[in-house]
């Protein structure tokens, strides 16, 4: 692998990763019912702990600590020797087992040139778009424009 094909592949497993850990756990079952279940052994089952989440003033400000979240790790291994990692928010074990067999299903895809499961990322890909344009026609709704009206008489 080249440098660049490798940087591209890195990326590309960032951006998957973060797909399945924001993903629903119904779309991750509901393909799941539909994929030949590989073999695998834990590395590190499903447990709970909390991190730390950081936060910015108006989004461009500095860097604070706001608070700790849930979050539920887990890593296993595949027969073939993939190694899946998933971090998920919250408590659902079985959020993060789908997310860790799907992340090493994945990296295993370019060899066996099967795209199921490339597939099924391009739908949650999709789903979540859709998931956060309904967010910001919502919002969008709700929003308030506050100006000032100043009177004649008054002044500034």
């Amino acid at each position: 692998m080249t440098p660049t094909t490798e940087t591209k592949a890195e990326h590309d497993r960032a951006a998957w990763m973060t797909l399945l850990a924001e993903a629903p756990v119904q779309e991750l079952e509901a393909h799941w019912a539909e994929v030949v279940h590989p073999t695998f052994v834990w590395i590190r089952r499903p447990e709970h702990g909390s991190a730390m989440i950081r936060g910015r003033a108006s989004g461009t400000g500095m860097q604070f600590n706001l608070g700790d979240v849930t979050v539920t790790r887990c890593t296993l291994q595949l027969g073939t020797g993939e190694i899946g990692v998933a971090y998920v928010m919250g408590r659902d074990k079985r959020h993060a087992a789908l997310a860790a067999l799907f992340d090493a299903m994945l990296q295993n895809e370019g060899e066996s040139g099967d795209q199921a499961t490339r597939t099924f990322i391009a739908a949650l890909d999709r789903s979540r778009t859709r998931r956060r344009k309904a967010i910001v026609a919502e919002t969008q709704s709700s929003k308030v424009d506050f100006t000032m009206l100043a009177r004649g008489d008054v002044e500034l």
